[in-house]
């Protein structure tokens, strides 16, 4: 099948790596013709675990090819994908379509007059009918079919997510999407579960699943809280709580709060969503507040460690949002830090992929250390902020000796140290 990805972004790239694997001939486009260059010559743009290998096993099939020109990236293909960006708007949270309509507005001309254009994008309900809408108006000819086609990839298990899904939503009426889309998917394992559903319900699936995740460590964060006032051990009460079936142990872990591309974002919007609709969505709105205030929480702790310490340094290890991916948006670690630095404090970091990526957000006003144990090097406390295995694998007592004081705040793995 030959496909067409816009966007190669951390949605578009694996995706269109992991098509590609599966035997299709897949054209990813993009406006950044520098950002093209560099995955031509199978520079990977942003870090995924295997990634990088499938990139460069596309490339050397001849199945994987990027390009800058929109006309020729849709020629001839028979499904083309929408994976472009819908941050929030920073005024109101509601998910920002420019983007997208952008690329529906440039790619609409060009599209061939059978093909299906599946909007991968996580989009407010009701999006669907919007780009259908444009596409129609901006090129009548084109008899295409508009279908919703959410991702669930985790970021930093995406090449992994992408093969092993858990289900494949489709949002469509049409036989033909589906049949497309079934076989899009066909050489993945028999036992991948396919949901048809109404283009809304789709779009809808997205926002309502990560705004649950968001809530489930909502309460987990305000359980620990409960637990350490009340002399509990919050991990034996989530191992109590996930033995249960109905909960499960996922999304049980306690720590700084959500962050990333995609709940701080998507639990805004819904929340947005339905404030237009007239619909209360108390807990969904109790979790955006308490997430921010988890932030805060935590970096009030962090100072009072060093409070009585004149010109402490602290060291904190890990930028990303979490672990296996080097993406920053939304990190609680780096909001935490921001807050550190703010209040003239010497801080200094370490992340074993995010360095770069923070460093854009964190300018000059922290130090960038080669390592982990440079960051601790002197340092007043020690504080891990992004649940890396390397950070629990680390040489205890060589931290310790390079401590000032040996005062660690573990705020990921919740372990004696």
């Amino acid at each position: 099948m030959k496909i067409a990805i816009i966007g190669t972004g951390y949605v578009g790239l694996p995706t269109g790596a992991g098509l590609a694997k599966l035997g299709h001939d897949v054209t990813c486009i993009d406006c950044d013709r520098e950002k093209v260059e560099k995955l031509r010559a199978g520079q990977v743009t942003l870090f995924e675990e295997g990634l990088e290998d499938l990139l460069k096993s596309g490339l050397e099939s001849g199945r994987l090819t990027f390009t800058d020109s929109m006309a020729q990236g849709v020629r001839g293909a028979q499904l083309i994908l929408l994976a472009v960006g819908t941050p929030p708007d920073r005024r109101t949270g509601q998910a920002d379509l420019r983007y997208l309509f952008g690329a529906v507005k440039e790619v609409a001309p060009f599209l061939p007059s059978e093909a299906v254009v599946a909007v991968k994008s996580t989009v407010p309900v009701g999006t669907g009918d919007e780009v259908e809408k444009r596409i129609r108006k901006t090129n009548p000819k084109a008899r295409v079919e508009v279908i919703s086609l959410p991702e669930f990839l985790r970021e930093g298990y995406a090449v992994h997510d992408f093969f092993h899904p858990v289900r494949i939503v489709v949002g469509t009426q049409s036989q033909k999407a589906r049949e497309l889309i079934q076989e899009l998917y066909a050489p993945l394992p028999n036992a991948t579960r396919f949901l048809f559903v109404a283009r809304r319900s789709s779009e809808a699936i997205k926002y309502a699943s990560n705004a649950f995740l968001a809530v489930k460590i909502h309460y987990i964060n305000e359980m620990a809280d409960f637990c350490e006032a009340a002399g509990a051990n919050i991990h034996e009460v989530a191992q109590g709580m996930g033995l249960d079936s109905r909960i499960g142990p996922a999304f049980l872990k306690p720590g700084p709060g959500y962050g990333g591309s995609c709940f701080p974002k998507d639990t805004k919007a819904i929340e947005h969503m339905a404030r237009k609709l007239g619909v209360e969505l108390s807990l969904i709105r109790a979790a955006i507040k308490g997430n921010k205030k988890r932030r805060e929480h935590m970096a009030q702790r962090i100072l009072k460690e060093v409070e009585d310490v004149p010109s402490p340094k602290i060291a904190v290890w890990g930028l990303a949002f979490k672990e296996g991916t080097d993406d920053c948006r939304e990190s609680p670690a780096v909001e935490i830090v921001q807050c550190l630095a703010s209040h003239h404090v010497d801080v200094c970091v370490y992340d074993p992929q995010a360095m770069t990526t923070a460093r854009r957000i964190l300018g000059d006003s922290v130090q960038y250390a080669p390592d982990m144990y440079s960051a601790a090097l002197g340092a007043d406390v020690l504080v891990i902020l992004t649940e890396w295995p390397q950070f629990d694998a680390a040489d205890w007592k060589r931290v310790a000796n390079g401590l000032r004081s040996r005062h660690i705040l573990d705020f990921r793995f919740f372990k004696k140290r």
